[in-house]
């Protein structure tokens, strides 16, 4: 992967244009915050393989380079601006956070560097699941809100194993330990954003529940005392045997229920769908 010096002598990754999967498109209910996956397409970018570290931060504020460079932690959305800002009179593109997409895509291609027990934070808000998410791999931003405004969505690396990194939420508006962040340098993108439909389809969710419950629960509750001989039980006891049908197909919910299509752009820029085809990997044509 080629490496560029940038401003400040700050060195960058190039990631070259192509497309990454964001999200599961698993049935559960446990999975329903990472739905429904969809495929962005991104422009090429620059973005840093470790977060931004002391002697870099110093570089940019025209401060002293520290003795030993350790990762830029106890910042917060003033920081993050003005490092920005300052980056930006000399920069290319737009230089902040890597968006989701960014960071996923970057990832895929050449693998980023986050050391154990660090948070990084990224540019996007927070959100309940995908749906309303831009397909250009710019960040979620059009979501703020009095719950989100202090928060980031970020990655977290496990304490101990460097190749364990989850994603998480992280607060923003005050200096924390460990909470760090790299930069990536992004075309700017201007006018509205093509995104993931903001609403599914409520009725055909509910036909498909109520399959589902009848297939998985009902069903094999009434068959089973049938095959066992008690008939009966299965006339006498039919409340019971519902109940249970009705608890055994809802709680089946959780954990499985049919794999979800994934939205995606045409030729033409129509939001369209399809089943699954690959792993959450980059999709490069």
């Amino acid at each position: 992967m080629q490496t560029i010096s940038g401003p400040f002598e700050i060195e960058f990754l190039s990631i070259p244009a192509g497309k990454v999967c964001i999200g599961t498109d698993k049935g559960g209910w446990v999975h329903a915050s990472e739905r429904p996956r969809h495929e962005v397409v991104l422009p090429g970018f620059l973005i840093m393989k470790n977060p931004l570290s002391t002697a870099d931060a110093a570089r940019i504020m025209g401060e002293n380079i520290p003795d030993v460079d350790l990762p830029l932690d106890l910042i917060d959305s003033e920081i993050i601006a003005e490092l920005c800002r300052r980056v930006a009179i000399e920069a290319d593109g737009e230089p902040r956070p890597p968006s989701q997409a960014e960071w996923q895509r970057a990832q895929d291609v050449a693998g980023l560097n986050l050391p154990c027990d660090m948070t990084e934070v990224l540019a996007d808000y927070p959100s309940a699941n995908h749906r309303g998410a831009p397909l250009d791999g710019r960040p979620r931003i059009d979501n703020e809100n009095s719950v989100t405004i202090g928060q980031r969505v970020a990655y977290s690396c496990h304490p101990k194993k460097a190749d364990v990194v989850m994603r998480c939420v992280s607060p923003i508006d005050r200096p924390l330990t460990n909470v760090v962040f790299r930069m990536s340098i992004s075309p700017q993108r201007t006018g509205p954003a093509v995104t993931v439909p903001e609403h599914g389809d409520f009725t055909a969710s509910i036909r498909s529940e109520l399959l589902w419950i009848f297939l998985i629960g009902i069903i094999p509750s009434f068959t089973i005392p049938l095959l066992r001989g008690f008939s009966e039980y299965a006339l006498d006891g039919w409340v019971n045997l519902l109940f249970g049908g009705l608890c055994i197909g809802f709680v089946s919910g959780a954990f499985w229920r049919p794999r979800r299509p994934t939205f995606y752009q045409d030729g033409d820029g129509n939001i369209i769908t399809r089943p699954r085809s690959s792993p959450n990997k980059t999709l490069d044509e």
